[in-house]
């Protein structure tokens, strides 16, 4: 027609019209498609690489009448007593056994969460996976020679899959205003809170010890009579050391829910999710970059403006969250109860000069160099070449004072230097710092 042959744009609509047909199927559940298949894939995460060695018994956790398989699966994972958090709203998958008399306690490292409830019948578990995100476990409490890991998907991505993890497999830390029984006064609101939010909005159904100062969070407090009044008394909650006039603290394997961990918590489960979705997304960029190239007949690994522009979005979050970028200010002093700082900072890596992104201000901001440790983790490491290298080079332009907009106004000179060093000395790929943009995205 027209002298034109119609086979080229016959091919390109019909990629187009494959595309779409792929974003339509996937509008709701971008992670059950292709590349990521997020119910089928084998995991990789810390549980999932845990479970073989188990079942061939080359390694062995034991059960104790007191916390079941808990302990000796922290010890296994390395997650310290230090890190329990205690939440007493109803908002988790064994809610009848959480009271404010009865709260469920959280333990957690860098990759894994655990949830234990006084009698109950699983250990709750989930887990950072390098290339799905949030996976789901339940540890049977029973006492058995062969203990019973079974990985959740469908009943725990109802809530881990959604707007609130970023519509990709993920982990949730809420406020709400729970009532004397814990459950959530939904109609007031919920919180999914992170670094970002206001400290007024932290914590409401959990429990909180440590110290802040005049600043006020929503620990430690219930409304009593809900038909009385609709606000917590946040003075009752403020700067609570002791939680024994609050419940039994004899069942846990400590008597604290130290408010730096929940800090890091916060931090950590946000900057996650961040990583979950720049991963997500990247994969899914490269899905149609491929199909485009192919179809257009382009050399393999050809960028377009379109693709470009997709892993620079996915890569500006990965910086922004892993920068503190619009982090809460403090306003006083934060102290903990129960060495949990002490012990996450003594962790490293540290450079020459004894510095580690580790190390904590709770002066004015969570962390002495405001950097997420996370940058260190697989989750992390396992990013799309196309969404890391981009990373690296905006991280190299911010630090270096090259991009000194004021969305990084809260880095001083001194702190994008401190960083800078820190990096090189510590992060195996370090050498993505001194590149140029060009050679990170070719490479």
């Amino acid at each position: 027609m027209f002298g034109i042959s119609m086979t080229p744009y016959l091919r390109t609509l019909s990629t187009i019209v494959i595309l779409l047909s792929v974003r339509v199927a996937s509008a709701q559940l971008d992670f059950e498609q292709e590349p990521i298949l997020y119910s089928s894939a084998t995991a990789t995460d810390p549980i999932a690489r845990l479970m073989d060695p188990i079942k061939s018994g080359e390694t062995t956790i034991t059960w104790e009448p007191k916390h079941g398989y808990l302990t000796s699966l922290m010890k296994e994972l390395a997650v310290p007593a230090s890190s329990q958090v205690l939440v007493f709203s109803k908002s988790s998958l064994q809610i009848s056994r959480i009271t404010p008399k009865t709260p469920r306690a959280v333990y957690f490292n860098d990759d894994v969460y655990l949830g234990w409830v006084q009698n109950g019948d699983v250990v709750e578990i989930s887990a950072a996976d390098p290339q799905l995100g949030g996976t789901f476990y339940t540890l049977d409490q029973r006492d058995t020679d062969a203990p019973v890991f079974t990985r959740e998907t469908a009943k725990c991505i109802q809530c881990h899959g959604s707007s609130h993890t970023r519509r990709t497999p993920g982990h949730i830390v809420r406020s709400v205003f729970p009532d004397s029984g814990g459950q959530p006064v939904y109609r007031l609101g919920t919180q999914v809170t992170d670094d970002t939010s206001p400290f007024a909005e932290r914590w409401g159904g959990w429990y909180v010890t440590g110290t802040h100062g005049q600043q006020r969070h929503m620990g430690n407090c219930i409304l009593a009579d809900e038909s009385l009044s609709e606000k917590l008394n946040v003075e009752s909650g403020a700067n609570v050391t002791d939680l024994s006039s609050y419940f039994q603290l004899r069942p846990y394997l400590t008597p604290h829910s130290d408010i730096v961990a929940l800090m890091v918590l916060q931090h950590q489960v946000a900057m996650h999710n961040i990583l979950t979705a720049a991963n997500h997304s990247g994969r899914i960029t490269m899905r149609d970059s491929e199909i485009m190239n192919k179809a257009l007949e382009r050399p393999d690994g050809f960028e377009s403006e379109s693709t470009d522009r997709r892993f620079s979005s996915s890569a500006e979050n990965v910086v922004r969250g892993l920068l503190f970028c619009d982090e809460a200010k403090l306003t006083a002093e934060v102290a903990g109860t129960s060495g949990y700082a002490e012990e996450f900072a003594a962790r490293g890596p540290f450079d020459s000069h004894k510095r580690s992104l580790r190390q904590f201000n709770l002066r004015t901001r969570l962390f002495r160099y405001p950097c997420s440790f996370l940058i260190y983790s697989d989750s992390f490491t396992d990013l799309p070449h196309g969404v890391k290298s981009r990373v690296w080079n905006r991280v190299r332009e911010i630090l270096s004072g090259e991009d000194d907009s004021p969305r990084f106004a809260h880095l001083s000179p001194e702190d994008r230097q401190a960083i800078l060093e820190i990096l090189l000395a510590t992060h195996s790929d370090a050498a993505m710092l001194t590149q140029s943009s060009e050679a990170q995205v070719t490479e």
